[in-house]
């Protein structure tokens, strides 16, 4: 054997042992921070004449970035696309493609059909084929969702309400998203409850994209991410009646996106005015309905407000072991009120982020923003919100999941696609030292010879 050929195998031997290496390590990045929940997920795209073909272009690429997202695979998410106007075609089954660069191709070849707007026949094909066995959709279960997106920019030639129905009925949540002159009034007669989160609305195609990080987010599991979450309630007179009947629809609101579990995540309840109430301790309840149910059973105290006193509370008891606090997760403290404290906050707001629990501070109303800021976690401006209307708190209910799931950004999901990149251009660089080593070492055999 010769010396060219000897150092070749010694050093082929140690590239072939780190590019092992290397892939194992992009596949554990891969499963700790991008998974998405299994769903069988099918578009219904509107392509009626009032879609101009630049448009339709538009929405093409907002498809593809939403599936750019996911995790696509036979046992992960499965994708499918159906295309209608006055006419229905099944573009993409969701048995066809099981990789995200075959599903963005097909994407891309998509044609517009450019006649009328029969949105309910599209909802009934959706219901009828595009989700049946045949086309690749699995069989119901609590662990594989079925959602449908439909995007439109019309009022439909026929009816939808009806047959939405039966289709929600039949387990598929929907999204409708309504672009320009849509018809709002039909978006909410498809979409599924809570409407302010399946009802989206762009005032042109142009910016429709703006939409791809809340789908992104919406299909995100948080797998890895086991949280202890209390939510530390002010249940003061001046909040009155109804308004807290609008907070407890809030809270209910924020239980829907976690992934409640034995293993995920975990909810605790306090109410406070002029005294401390712990209203259910972390892991008494360890699925939603049971959670919300006890949510919606909360009494209203009407009295002071000591957010301090309950700040303590937090700290001392909400999160310690005896009361169901898990040790090692991630604790989650979302302080709501309406008003200035009648006591001093600061020391236990201090203490409760030093103990390492991330603090969410939400103000309503009369709250005081300064106050919001000393109880919030760094960086303040992502963890405390105000509004001055109990009405618009969805939207803060939105942005609260939005932050607790993405602890470690779990659905950056390119980052497995840029670490490979790195081990290719490293791969290729050590390629070309081989090359240029090889030629040296061919010239000293020369001259040993």
């Amino acid at each position: 054997m010769t010396l060219t050929s000897t150092f070749f195998l010694l050093l082929l031997g140690f590239l072939g042992a780190q590019a092992t290496i290397d892939v194992r390590t992009a596949a554990a990045m891969a499963a700790g921070l991008c998974k998405t929940r299994p769903t069988d997920l099918v578009f219904i795209v509107d392509s009626s004449r009032s879609v101009r073909p630049s448009e339709f272009e538009q929405v093409k690429v907002f498809l593809a970035k939403v599936i750019e997202g996911l995790d696509v695979g036979p046992n992960a998410t499965r994708v499918g696309v159906v295309n209608y106007a006055s006419r229905v075609k099944n573009e993409v089954s969701l048995k066809t493609h099981r990789t995200k660069a075959g599903l963005v191709k097909a994407v891309t070849k998509i044609e517009p059909l450019s006649t009328g707007t029969m949105t309910g026949l599209a909802i009934q094909f959706a219901l009828n084929v595009a989700f049946s066995d045949a086309e690749g959709a699995r069989v119901k279960s609590p662990d594989i969702s079925k959602v449908a997106i439909i995007v439109t920019d019309g009022r439909p030639q026929d009816s939808v309400k009806d047959v939405a129905q039966r289709a929600r009925d039949a387990g598929i949540e929907i999204f409708a998203i309504g672009v320009g002159r849509v018809d709002m009034s039909t978006l909410k007669q498809m979409a599924s409850d809570p409407l302010d989160d399946h009802v989206d609305y762009v005032e042109s195609y142009s910016v429709i994209e703006k939409l791809t990080k809340k789908f992104q987010e919406a299909f995100c599991a948080c797998s890895n991410s086991a949280t202890d979450v209390v939510f530390l309630i002010d249940g003061s007179k001046s909040v009155r009646p109804e308004n807290f009947e609008l907070v407890k629809k809030w809270i209910n609101q924020i239980i829907d996106k976690l992934d409640v579990s034995d293993i995920k995540a975990h909810v605790g309840l306090v109410q406070y005015s002029s005294s401390v109430k712990q209203e259910f301790p972390l892991g008494r309840y360890n699925n939603k309905k049971d959670l919300k149910d006890a949510v919606k059973k909360m009494a209203y105290m009407e009295r002071g407000t000591m957010t301090g006193q309950a700040l303590r509370y937090l700290s001392d008891n909400s999160f310690s072991v005896a009361q169901g606090a898990r040790p090692g997760v991630t604790k989650v403290g979302i302080v709501f009120t309406d008003g200035r404290s009648q006591d001093y906050i600061g020391d236990a707001a201090k203490k409760a982020k030093e103990n390492g629990f991330k603090m969410y501070a939400v103000g309503v109303g009369n709250a005081v923003e300064d106050e919001l800021k000393e109880i919030a976690s760094e960086p303040t401006g992502e963890h405390y919100f105000y509004t001055a209307d109990f009405k618009a708190m969805t939207q803060i209910a939105k942005k609260l999941q939005i932050n607790i799931c993405q602890e470690e950004d779990p659905c950056e999901c390119d980052s497995l696609v840029k670490f490979q990149k790195k081990v290719e251009d490293a791969l290729q660089a050590l390629t070309k030292k081989l090359e240029s080593m090889s030629k040296r070492i061919a010239l000293l055999e020369n001259k040993i010879v």
